[in-house]
């Protein structure tokens, strides 16, 4: 057995009774009543979650909806055709389609063009891309609503009851590869005759706009990718920084009601000290864990949080994914009362939770506000269900256990790993955890991982699937638990073909590992680097396949446009509170299969086995905990700037930790702050 690398240097919590097991009962999922609410939907309760961060206000995105008094049909001529919104987003045309994920269930606008404008407008105040999808359905026009704004075309209904006009983001659906027709520059203003003005903006943007349209043929680049130009790898230069400071929690104030139901009782036999597989290879997932969607058959049980509560997180990495910035934790407590001066009361233990960035205040280099979903709460005064599902063997173990100093956890250790445009993975670990209750110390075993997949722009909050209970053993190389990196097919970053690389942990550096997208549940379909080739045959912890060597504890890898090379950033386990950074010297650019100028038939991840990475230098020196304690959990959150974002070929990244700050968990400063800062890498 390697050991959890995180583990090995992670201090120990103050809070005893919460890292001793103490949990509170909460209840199986069983619906109140199944209830229809096609016809009756809370609209105050669902709109007080759904519109934080939206204006019906004028905005640089939005303008006033006017209906539109002579029209020409957009569907069926129009299907597939990619034309720029007014406010010059690029969009796909989709005729009769309805997708399910709504983020906004009424709208009355009297025009595509305003319905479209309306999902500018929406990414436009929530500083993201939460509305990917606008559908006008104009036999609606003179009804209640006539717009649905869709966070995501992952479920899609063809033949939907009313004629659908819909617009799709061109990134989203091409990563759908939806069929392309035509380009259009005039498609908006073909369309709507009702004002001059309407007219005149539809016009003045065509003439006005120097983005063209995107070519309808051969491999379209991700906009707002910028490439270097130059015959060799640049080496990157570090520019300035900007400590952002802790970041704030804006939990939200409803949760999805539900009556309780008992769960699974263990045998006394099963209940002892020590680790027992069984207990999470044996046993279905427990519906008592993980996030709960909000959906057709939930939303009308939203009910008021008595308590909206304070929250204490331990770690957090995280990722992009379907327009959000999502953020995952590890070992997280509610507490109620908590005040500048008071410690507040403890409710609740679990041993993951998910928060999304709402605000983007980064991008201002203000601390950014982190917002726990709907789906994230068992009951009404702030306890949590868990991010990550347990197994009910697990479940049960824990309240069995609580107080005694033993559980089990599923923790989130690394950065997402995205296999499309709306899912992505984690390899968690399954920790056994056992606390001394007289010296305090906390005892961690890591038994092998899960492979959970997530979702993120849902109105609950990011989901996570767990649909293999375990994925590799105790005494295997944890392959995962530190990452990894997507490789994008020819289709483009957000597409469903090229392999997923995950990174596998031993003493000296990384091994490697890959597999298809489609096969990432399936430990059978993984092969593994030998030093040469690739090996269907796993490679033991005494390997000397490493792809980058050192005493790495935390990394991230990924590509950089302006570079035309890999960089590596990443903390050792010395405990010096200290990114570092490498990139790979590769002998000539490394250009994506995907990119202009690319090889489709080359897998550019490849690269990271050929070429030797340079020496190691400073990226950021953070400052420790207010315990004056080192950091962890550090990594990087990536698109989050933009076309600035380094990944776009810009030089901004954004960067994460832990800093413990010695203080009880129940306090104003919690027992850990989640940290980022920005730096410039030019």
């Amino acid at each position: 057995m390697t050991g959890l690398r995180l583990g090995r240097n992670r201090p120990s919590p103050t809070n005893t009774a919460a890292y001793a097991g103490l949990q509170t009962p909460r209840a199986l999922l069983v619906p109140r009543q199944a209830q229809s609410v096609a016809s009756n939907v809370n609209k105050q309760a669902y709109q007080s979650w759904v519109l934080q961060g939206y204006s019906d206000s004028p905005s640089p995105s939005s303008s006033s909806a006017v209906a539109r008094s002579t029209t020409t049909s957009l569907c069926p001529d129009n299907n597939g055709t990619v034309f720029r919104s007014s406010s010059g987003i690029t969009y796909q045309t989709v005729c009769g389609i309805n997708y399910d994920d709504s983020i906004h269930p009424f709208l009355l606008v009297g025009s595509f063009e305003a319905c479209i404008q309306k999902c500018d407008a929406y990414n436009y105040d929530t500083h993201g891309v939460s509305c990917v999808a606008a559908l006008f359905i104009p036999s609606r026009l003179h009804s209640e609503d006539d717009c649905y704004l869709k966070s995501s075309i992952a479920h899609s209904a063809v033949g939907a009851e009313h004629a659908v006009e819909g617009a799709v983001r061109y990134s989203v659906a091409q990563s759908a590869h939806l069929p392309v027709s035509r380009t259009s520059t005039s498609l908006l203003s073909s369309l709507s005759t009702a004002s001059s003005t309407s007219s005149s903006t539809s016009a003045s943007w065509a003439s006005t706009s120097s983005q063209p349209v995107p070519s309808v043929s051969g491999t379209v680049s991700p906009p707002g990718i910028t490439y270097g130009n130059g015959n060799s790898v640049a080496a990157p230069q570090i520019g300035a920084s900007k400590l952002h400071g802790p970041s704030v929690n804006r939990p939200t104030s409803q949760y999805i009601q539900y009556d309780t139901a008992p769960g699974v009782h263990l045998a006394k036999s099963l209940l002892r000290a020590g680790v027992n597989g069984d207990l999470s290879t044996g046993y279905d997932v427990s519906p008592q864990t993980g996030v709960l969607e909000v959906n057709i058959y939930t939303q009308n049980t939203l009910a008021p949080l008595k308590n909206v509560p304070h929250i204490s997180r331990d770690g957090g990495r995280g990722g992009y994914l379907n327009g959000q910035h999502i953020f995952m934790f590890c070992d997280t407590g509610s507490y109620s009362g908590t005040s500048s001066g008071q410690n507040g009361d403890f409710l609740d233990f679990v041993s993951s939770s998910v928060a999304v960035d709402v605000g983007m205040n980064a991008l201002a280099g203000s601390p950014i506000y982190l917002q726990d979903g709907i789906g994230a709460w068992s009951d009404n005064v702030g306890r949590q269900r868990g991010f990550a599902p347990l197994t009910q063997g697990e479940q049960a173990y824990n309240l069995a256990m609580q107080g005694q100093g033993q559980r089990y956890a599923v923790w989130i250790e690394s950065s997402l790993i995205p296999l499309d445009a709306e899912t992505g993975i984690i390899y968690a670990p399954i920790i056994y955890d056992e606390v001394d209750l007289v010296t305090r110390a906390a005892h961690f075993t890591y038994t092998g991982n899960t492979l959970l997949t997530i979702t993120a722009g849902g109105r609950g909050g990011p989901i996570a699937q767990r649909p293999v209970r375990k994925l590799f053993d105790q005494d295997e190389p944890e392959w995962g638990v530190a990452g990894g990196l997507r490789s994008w097919g020819p289709s483009g970053v957000g597409g469903k073909d090229g392999k997923v690389y995950l990174f596998g942990g031993v003493s000296g550096g990384m091994l490697m590992a890959r597999v298809t997208p489609d096969t990432v549940s399936n430990r059978d379909a993984y092969e593994y680097w030998t030093g040469s080739s690739w090996s269907t045959i796993m490679p033991d912890a005494s390997s000397k396949a490493i792809w980058i060597d050192g005493p790495i504890m935390d990394i991230d890898v990924y590509y950089s446009p302006r570079h035309q090379t890999f960089i590596a950033v990443y903390l050792t386990i010395y405990a010096d509170s200290t990114f570092y950074y490498r990139y790979l010297k590769a002998d000539h650019p490394i250009i994506p299969c995907y990119a202009p100028g690319g090889d489709t038939n080359s897998d550019y991840v490849e690269n990271l086995l050929k070429y030797e990475w340079s020496d190691e230098q400073v990226l950021y020196k953070a400052k420790p905990g207010l315990a004056g304690a080192f950091i962890y959990a550090g990594g990087i959150h990536t698109r989050y700037f933009g076309s600035d974002d380094v990944v776009n070929g810009g030089t901004r990244l954004l960067l994460s930790w832990t800093a413990p700050t010695g203080e009880n968990p129940g306090s104003a400063d919690s027992e850990y702050q989640i940290v980022t800062a920005e730096v410039n890498i030019a």
